[in-house]
């Protein structure tokens, strides 16, 4: 969950020159003359040039044009890259394999750690994590800047639960975000053209619905079974449905219709059981 370390310190190395130049330009701390003086200098002199730089974003072209490190085309594109950072506060809600799922409103970012992973400076167990965070596109990746401002605050269930539900509503649609210079648009258009049935387990639905067709509740039987019956039969519609069409979306919203009228019908017909009895 983060990246190499050759690139975290090619990282540091753009970072630094950037926020060196911004520094020299805005004559923010007049102290420092190089490099080298940037890089050992305190960190609260580095947050003042970071809130500069990032309240002047225009400072990124006018460092790529002027290029006074005598930076490589390749690493000039990362820095113009930068640009396009999102920044704000975010909730860090969980942690995968590849990244840590960072939550902005309705956004959800894939993003990685530099020398350090996250789950390495923030225990799983304080998640879900208010923190203010920059976030930079970097190598067709995403990662934050270094710095993270973390609000001491706990979370009840019902804010877990929102965002546990943003979250997998962006990975079930696959528009988990990894890439701030192309976000991922990908699931929609581009499943319907790549789906294919599992023709086996059609074949398989297919045989126990037809099984399930013949299952009638008799006169003398229990009343719950004809409901339950009825429920059996569109529960097994709408696994099929999401077998052969998981995208027709008003196909599968009728067919669950179907299925809470059953489930009314058999909660309706259980609650008139005596049972006392």
């Amino acid at each position: 969950m983060k990246i190499n370390e050759n690139d975290a310190q090619l990282y540091y190395e753009l970072m630094w020159s950037l926020q060196l130049f911004v520094n020299q330009k805005k004559k923010i701390h007049t102290g420092i003359k190089s490099l080298e003086d940037y890089e050992q200098c305190r960190t609260e002199e580095k947050r003042d040039v970071r809130r500069t730089l990032y309240a002047e974003i225009s400072l990124i072209d006018v460092f790529v044009q002027e290029n006074p490190q005598k930076l490589s085309e390749d690493k000039l594109s990362i820095v113009s890259g930068w640009k396009h950072l999102v920044q704000g506060d975010f909730f860090i809600e969980r942690y995968l394999k590849k990244h840590a799922v960072f939550i902005k409103g309705m956004d959800v970012y894939g993003v990685l750690g530099i020398f350090d992973s996250f789950d390495e400076l923030i225990h799983r167990s304080h998640l879900p994590l208010k923190v203010n965070a920059v976030l930079l596109p970097f190598k067709g990746r995403i990662i934050h800047d270094g710095l993270l401002n973390i609000y001491n605050i706990d979370y009840g269930s019902g804010i877990k639960k929102e965002l546990k539900e943003i979250y997998m509503t962006a990975k079930q649609n696959g528009s988990i975000i990894e890439d701030l210079l192309s976000p991922s648009e990908k699931s929609g258009k581009d499943q319907k053209k790549s789906f294919q049935a599992d023709e086996a387990l059609l074949a398989a639905l297919d045989l126990m619905a037809e099984k399930a067709n013949k299952m009638k509740g008799s006169q003398d039987g229990p009343a719950i079974q004809s409901p339950a019956f009825s429920l059996v039969r569109a529960s097994l519609e709408l696994a099929k449905a999401s077998v052969s069409d998981p995208d027709d979306l008003d196909n599968i919203s009728n067919i669950l219709k179907k299925v809470g009228r059953a489930y009314k019908k058999s909660v309706t017909v259980y609650n008139r059981q005596d049972h006392w009895m």
